[in-house]
């Protein structure tokens, strides 16, 4: 399906493929020879998502470009199944596996893997060629590769890149209070703007 979002509607090359349970939302641009699997969704919420050449998203995977920060994969990407994918840079030839996380800001070099439900956090720069174990967590820049029980380390990097600040415009909450209702108030401002999307292709 093919929807018309903030007055732009994805644009997908003719010799692409998108299966027909797949979504495409907004400012999405498809490249040559790209394959958009079953239950997969590419949504611009601010920002476009691009694909190059030859990328390969698998079956229910998230892509979302932000205002902040857009989508790109560069050539001959793959984004397993079910893996989330928001306003980062993916460069050519990069392997993400069934569940990896790549988050807002984060930017993957050439050749990289990351491996099945690996996660590169917020605002972190993975090298080229750099791989991120099977679970384990990439965090910061440049980027410590750490495994998932080692919290207090992933800490150490991830609470100074401040997700709170940097994704939802929020300052970290104090001890006992909670970031949701500020959270789910804008966010949720932000995507009732979908009440006036309009399918252009289904």
């Amino acid at each position: 399906m093919l929807i018309e979002h903030d007055g732009q509607a994805p644009t997908v090359h003719p010799t692409a493929y998108v299966a027909p349970t797949a979504t495409l939302s907004g400012d999405v641009r498809v490249g040559a020879g790209c394959r958009i699997l079953f239950g997969a969704v590419l949504t611009s919420e601010g920002g476009p998502v691009e694909l190059g050449e030859g990328c390969i998203v698998m079956e229910n995977a998230v892509l979302r470009g932000t205002v902040r920060d857009p989508l790109t994969l560069g050539r001959h990407v793959l984004v397993g199944p079910t893996s989330s994918l928001a306003g980062c840079t993916v460069e050519d030839e990069v392997f993400l596996a069934t569940g990896s996380r790549v988050f807002n800001g984060a930017r993957i070099g050439r050749r990289s893997e990351v491996r099945i439900n690996g996660i590169v956090h917020l605002r972190t720069v993975l090298p080229a060629d750099a791989t991120v174990p099977i679970g384990w967590v990439a965090v910061g820049d440049p980027a410590r590769i750490l495994p998932p029980n080692d919290h207090g380390e992933i800490w150490k990097t991830q609470k100074a890149l401040d997700f709170p600040g940097y994704v939802f415009g929020l300052d970290r909450p104090a001890e006992g209070e909670s970031l949701m209702p500020a959270v789910s108030e804008r966010y949720g401002r932000a995507l009732a703007r979908h009440r006036e999307d309009r399918v252009v292709e289904a």
